[in-house]
């Protein structure tokens, strides 16, 4: 049976949006999105050992998830040295890692984080996400949507005389460049050895699985956070896979 630890980080405090990892998000907190989803993909899926582990210094995010009524999560203080602006993401799931492996005598299969900024997020995403990482074993395995533009055909950059294409191709139109995708830093899937090794994301070998391409934006300004409830009312009003994780909260 596969060990999972699902990991959910968030600090205190937010240059952007204030406070957003304590946002309500359509009425509800923005961190029990996630939570939901993880719930429902275990529910229907009892092939797993699991632990939930939150790494935060907020002791109002803690709070919420103490008071959650789907899943028991595990708390990890956040070390201080880990709560600056340019501190990587994957330096926290790695603590989490060492820490959990720690506390619980056990070594996991997989590590996955779920970003509490990605609250548009459906069972099959991490159903999808463990079983690409469990039959290609890659080092990471991570979600992305299709890119809206293209650096062999419709991105430029800036040069000393105007601007040109980001990458030269003769492409004249965009079917004809290869496919790209944006990371959406929704859902990663790590190999624990490789997490160990203090390697970047992208220093090794990666899958990806694709998510509904309007689905997560990046939650850095008010109106980002403004513009995804407007998109998240109308999946939850028209798509079941969406509507279930708001209503399973409660």
């Amino acid at each position: 049976m596969k060990k999972i630890l699902f990991t959910i980080c968030g600090r205190a405090g937010s240059k952007g949006i204030k406070n957003k990892n304590i946002r309500s998000f359509c009425n509800h907190p923005l961190p029990y999105y996630t939570l939901s989803a993880i719930d429902l993909f275990l529910r229907r899926h009892s092939g797993y050992e699991y632990r939930i582990v939150l790494n935060t210094d907020c002791e109002e995010l803690i709070e919420l998830i103490n008071n959650n009524n789907m899943q028991p999560v595990k708390i990890i203080k956040r070390n201080p040295e880990l709560t600056g602006d340019y501190v990587g993401k994957i330096d926290v799931v790695r603590d989490c890692l060492e820490k959990m492996e720690q506390k619980c005598n056990t070594k996991f299969d997989a590590v996955v984080d779920c970003d509490i900024t990605s609250p548009l997020r459906i069972v099959e995403d991490i159903n999808k996400l463990l079983s690409v990482h469990f039959s290609k074993n890659p080092d990471v395995t991570f979600s992305v949507t299709t890119a809206r533009r293209n650096p062999y055909f419709n991105q430029v950059i800036r040069t000393d005389k105007g601007v040109k294409k980001v990458i030269s191709s003769n492409y004249t139109a965009r079917q004809q460049a290869p496919e790209i995708f944006d990371m959406n830093a929704s859902l990663y899937a790590f190999n624990p050895d490789f997490l160990r090794s203090g390697k970047g994301v992208l220093d090794g070998y990666c899958e990806v699985i694709e998510m509904y391409d309007t689905a997560v934006l990046d939650l850095d300004h008010e109106n980002d956070f403004e513009l995804m409830e407007v998109i998240a009312n109308y999946l939850f009003t028209h798509n079941y896979d969406f509507k279930e994780i708001k209503e399973h909260i409660g």
